[in-house]
C-alpha cells in the first residue's frame, strides 16, 4: 500500500512538473491600456493584440484601465504576477513624466517593470483656435507674451504628454499660457474647437481633419522634419522655435522579474508582427512610426526620457492639478 501511494505521488509530481514546464504562452494574455478607449494609447494596445495573437497562437485581451495620467493601469500591471500574461502599454505620461509630477507615485517606472519593446513614436501638432489673432507661430508667441496668463492650453490630463509639452513650450518660448487639464485628449480637443481654450498639442493624425476644415489652425509639428501626412505644416524649429523637439512614444512592459525567455518571446513576436508592411502603413496613417528594438534599448530610452521630462517638470514647476 505504501509503495502504491509513493508511486502515485511520483506520478502526480511528474504531472505537475510537466504542467509548470508548459511553453509560454499557455493561456490568453492581457494587454492593459492605461487610458480610455479611442485614443492613441488604445490604438497601439489593440495593434499589439492584433500582432501578438497570430504570432503566439493565443488570444490577447485588451483591457482599458484609464485615469490619473495613465498611472492607474500602469500600477495595476506593476503589481501583477511577472509571468508574461499581464502587460501594459507604456508612454511618456505613465513612465517618464509621472515620476516627477506625482509625489506619491505608487510604482517605480524602472524598478517595477520589465521593458519588452519600444513600438512606435509620433510627433505632435501645435494647434490654436481660429479666433486667436495669430496667423503663425511667431505671431502667437508675441501675442502670448503680450497677454501673460490670459491664454489657456488644454491637455488630456495632468502629467500627460500634451500637458508637459505645453509647459515645455512655455519654457522655450518665454510665454505664460495657463494649463487646463481635461479627462482625456478627446474632451480637451472638443473644448478647443468650441473656443473655451486657445491652444493645445495633439497628435498629428488627429489634427489633420480639424486643420483642413478650418476648425483649428495649425502652427507646426514637434518633429525634426515635416510630417508626410500634412507636409504644408512646418516644424516648430522651422517656424521660429529653434531646437524644439518632442516625440511621444508607446512601448510594451510587464511587471519586474519576468523571465528572460518570456521577454524575448514577446519581443520577437511583436517585432515580427510590426515588420509587416501593411501594419506599418496602417500605423503611418495614424501618425505613428514603427521603431521596435531590444528590451535593453527600450530600458535605456526610458531612463533618458525620465531625465528629460524631469528637467521640464522642475523648471516649469508643473504640478498634477
Amino acid at each position: 500500500m505504501r509503495v502504491f501511494v509513493t508511486a502515485a505521488g511520483l506520478i502526480a509530481l511528474a504531472s505537475a512538473g510537466s504542467l509548470s514546464a508548459q511553453p509560454y504562452p499557455a493561456r490568453p494574455i492581457t494587454v492593459v491600456v492605461p487610458a480610455p478607449a479611442g485614443g492613441p494609447t488604445d490604438i497601439v494596445g489593440r495593434q499589439i493584440a492584433q500582432v501578438l495573437g497570430p504570432q503566439l497562437g493565443q488570444n490577447v485581451i485588451v483591457e482599458n484601465r484609464g485615469g490619473a495620467g495613465n498611472t492607474i493601469g500602469s500600477d495595476y500591471v506593476a503589481k501583477a504576477k511577472p509571468d508574461g500574461y499581464t502587460l501594459v502599454v507604456g508612454s511618456p505620461s505613465s513612465h517618464a513624466i509621472a515620476p516627477s509630477i506625482y509625489p506619491k507615485l505608487p510604482y517605480d517606472p524602472v524598478k517595477d517593470f520589465s521593458p519588452v519593446i519600444m513600438m512606435v513614436t509620433a510627433p505632435l501638432a501645435l494647434v490654436i483656435h481660429p479666433s486667436v489673432p495669430a496667423p503663425n507661430l511667431k505671431a502667437f508667441i508675441a501675442l502670448a507674451k503680450a497677454r501673460p496668463g490670459q491664454l489657456n492650453f488644454g491637455s488630456g490630463g495632468s502629467g500627460t504628454t500634451s500637458h508637459l509639452t505645453g509647459e515645455y513650450f512655455n519654457l522655450a518660448a518665454g510665454t505664460k499660457v495657463i494649463h487646463v487639464p481635461y479627462k482625456g485628449s478627446g474632451p480637451a480637443t472638443t473644448e478647443l474647437i468650441a473656443g473655451q481654450i486657445q491652444m493645445m498639442f495633439i497628435g498629428v493624425h488627429s489634427s489633420i481633419p480639424l486643420i483642413k476644415t478650418g476648425r483649428l489652425r495649425g502652427l507646426g509639428v514637434t518633429s525634426t522634419r515635416r510630417s508626410d501626412l500634412i507636409p504644408e505644416l512646418p516644424t516648430l524649429d522651422e517656424a521660429g522655435l529653434r531646437g524644439f523637439q518632442v516625440y511621444t512614444w508607446y512601448g510594451v512592459l510587464g511587471p519586474a522579474g519576468m523571465p528572460r525567455p518570456v521577454v524575448d518571446t514577446l519581443n520577437a513576436a511583436i517585432a515580427k508582427g510590426m515588420s509587416d508592411e501593411a501594419v506599418r502603413q496602417r500605423l503611418a496613417t495614424q501618425g505613428l512610426d514603427v521603431v521596435t528594438g531590444t528590451p535593453e534599448q527600450f530600458g535605456e530610452a526610458l531612463v533618458r526620457e525620465i531625465n528629460t521630462w524631469g528637467k521640464v517638470v522642475k523648471q516649469s514647476g508643473a504640478k498634477a492639478d
